[in-house]
């Protein structure tokens, strides 16, 4: 739990805040509670019994002190962010002597008092179009397909319409040394080198267009000990077979058109890299993918809604993501660098709020304990929805997605004897079909209570994904209530 002194420093920069420091700074807020309670079942596709159901919270804000109208120090942290029940457990020990109820994501801290997602001064340069931004901050593109995550680094912005930005992704093994450290045989053993990320973008529009142009590269120096940041040290699982990225390049393009009572969202991203890491087996954990050191991918996204009438909307959506059919050679895939699953197209097939990155539950099949696919990894996709306007202010949203696999993906087992994973032969393209709905009620323009789900109908590459095996086809369910304050 936090300490008493954490938390009457908290209380006193907010005092401070809106008392006597108004008069020398400008204090802005803005904020989001939200509490929900979640139920899950068979998301193993019923290899085992899943029924798991939860309550969890969050209060977050976000806070501006602006000492003139050129500079600006900005944060943004979660307060009393955790399960209910969960009592801020300890990770490395609980009450009966195992390792605490958050033990599954490793030592993320945001399911303690207080988390800080972000803290930066933000500032203007006089008598030029220049701004700049120094510290934490968000980095993203898009629709937040390819990269959604907080990183450390600087950013400028020329008349809010061009962007660049250098981020420190990782400082290579938690030191400040960027040395080797080999064994009596010459092998690295540890590289200490640093991962770094370079980005630019455009933003503007045209008439009902806008839009946004992006590139970013991504160079990770810490490959010689046979790891990378990502996957490695995430601290997380993502999908199984998943390549090291060592170099990755990535040209995207964002627009939306919209007019009235009609509105699309389209996007396209081009990706290539480098795995330097030689892979000779995948391990027991189906962690990492072998490759020939190539990695290409790609991600296409159009997102349609038309007003039938004052009281329908109709809409569709469709997916494409690139895949990689075989696991053990040829050209790996990779769809994205690093996001912290705000990307939405279903609630359970690849729906994944990180409990690592900005939320805190497993929200689909995406999550670490079932590690399906997030985003539109391997995913091609179709979906056809509509929204209900029953009341001024009550709204249900449904929707049907067909859901394939844009290369076929592979049964596998863990060989007992070597505890390696062996590839099979048997494949399968059919991901399933989901069925989703969302009833919205706002209580007030502020506070609106949600009530959402849908059932996951798995196919045999579903099955091959998750377990190796399409033995196992239960349909995957969930509900979620939801009550949100924005202020």
């Amino acid at each position: 739990m936090v300490s008493k002194r954490v938390m009457m420093f908290i209380g006193a920069m907010l005092i401070a805040a809106a008392g006597g420091a108004q008069a020398q700074s400008n204090l802005k807020y803005k904020g989001i509670y939200t509490a929900w309670r979640q139920s899950q079942h068979d998301f193993n596709l019923g290899k085992s019994t899943y029924n798991d159901n939860y309550y969890v919270q969050m209060l977050r804000l976000h806070l501006t002190f602006a000492a003139n109208d050129h500079v600006r120090a900005i944060t943004r942290f979660d307060m009393a962010q955790g399960w209910w029940g969960v009592d801020n457990a300890d990770r490395t020990v609980d009450r009966i002597g195992k390792t605490g109820g958050s033990s599954l994501f490793d030592f993320k801290d945001t399911n303690f008092l207080f988390h800080v997602d972000q803290a930066y001064i933000e500032f203007d340069i006089p008598d030029t179009d220049l701004m700049f931004r120094v510290g934490r901050m968000w980095y993203g593109f898009g629709n937040k397909m390819v990269l959604d995550n907080n990183l450390d680094g600087v950013q400028m912005v020329y008349k809010n319409k061009i962007e660049a930005g250098w981020a420190k992704v990782s400082e290579g093994v938690d030191g400040l040394t960027d040395a080797e450290t080999r064994d009596a045989n010459g092998n690295i053993i540890s590289d200490g080198n640093d991962a770094d990320l370079l980005y630019i973008s455009l933003k503007d529009k045209k008439g009902n267009l806008s839009y946004q142009a992006f590139a970013f590269y991504y160079q990770d120096l810490g490959d010689g000990d046979g790891t990378t940041y990502m996957p490695n040290d995430i601290n997380y699982f993502r999908s199984r077979f998943t390549p090291h990225l060592s170099q990755l390049t990535c040209f995207g393009l964002a627009t939306n058109y919209k007019t009235a009572g009609f509105n699309v969202i389209g996007e396209f991203n081009l990706l290539f890299g480098k795995d330097n890491v030689r892979n000779t087996t995948i391990g027991p954990k189906q962690l990492v993918d072998i490759n020939n050191g190539d990695l290409s991918g790609f991600n296409l996204y159009l997102k349609a809604n038309k007003d039938i009438s004052s009281k329908f909307v109709l809409g569709g959506v469709l997916g494409i993501g690139s895949g990689d059919d075989d696991w053990t050679s040829g050209k790996g895939n990779v769809n994205k660098l690093r996001t912290s699953g705000f990307f939405y197209v279903t609630e359970i097939w690849e729906d994944s709020i990180m409990p690592d990155e900005e939320g805190i539950t497993p929200q689909g099949l995406g999550a670490p304990n079932v590690r399906g696919y997030r985003e539109l990894e391997n995913t091609t996709l179709l979906q056809i929805n509509g929204t209900l306007k029953l009341k001024k202010n009550l709204s249900l949203f449904a929707s049907y997605t067909s859901i394939n696999a844009t290369q076929p993906i592979h049964a596998w087992r863990v060989d007992p004897a070597t505890n390696t994973t062996v590839i099979e032969a048997a494949s399968s393209k059919s991901i399933g079909n989901e069925i989703d709905w969302k009833l919205d009620w706002v209580i007030y323009p502020q506070l609106v209570f949600t009530f959402r789900g849908g059932v996951f109908f798995p196919g045999d590459a579903a099955g091959y994904l998750i377990n190796g095996t399409n033995q196992f086809n239960d349909p995957a369910w969930e509900t979620k209530t939801t009550i949100t304050y924005k202020f």
